[in-house]
């Protein structure tokens, strides 16, 4: 299970805000960072994004992760993650709207996402309950194997 993960962007604040408002959750500023903001779901489980400001990049330190600020970011990156919501479609569809953001409507095969286009360059693919439980029924390595016809032995 992922608990939390972090992104660059560039409003941290905004981001984190409309994040908070999709999970019903809670923001905050994210002291280790400054300018940077947490995003947490109301859940048992810890989920939480950490939103960075752009072109903050993560290296290592002598004792722990340091924050450094790159020279150049894309405007587009291979990350996404699929994120269960507690909210409606028609909801994530009116909160996109009203921030200018891009969301769609996307049958994957085996099961159905949302893409939610934060500041129009991250996708985060969002599933209202009843896609997620469709997701998790799914998401089993047998079910990999044999949508995608895999004959990979699985290690373990």
């Amino acid at each position: 299970m992922i608990h939390h993960i972090s992104i660059a962007v560039d409003n941290p604040v905004k981001v984190a805000q409309v994040m908070a408002e999709i999970w019903k959750g809670a923001y905050f500023p994210f002291p280790p960072h400054p300018g940077s903001y947490i995003a947490c779901a109301d859940d048992t489980n810890g989920t939480a994004i950490e939103f960075y400001p752009a072109k903050t990049e993560l290296v290592p330190g002598e004792v722990a992760v340091q924050f450094a600020r790159g020279s150049s970011a894309s405007q587009f990156t291979p990350f996404h993650a699929a994120i269960s919501v507690p909210i409606s479609q028609e909801q994530i569809k009116e909160i996109g709207k009203r921030e200018g953001w891009k969301v769609l409507f996307c049958d994957r095969g085996p099961f159905d996402v949302i893409e939610f286009w934060v500041e129009n360059k991250l996708m985060l693919e969002l599933l209202p309950p009843a896609m997620a439980q469709k997701y998790l029924d799914f998401a089993q390595i047998d079910k990999f194997k044999q949508f995608f016809e895999l004959e990979v032995p699985v290690a373990a």
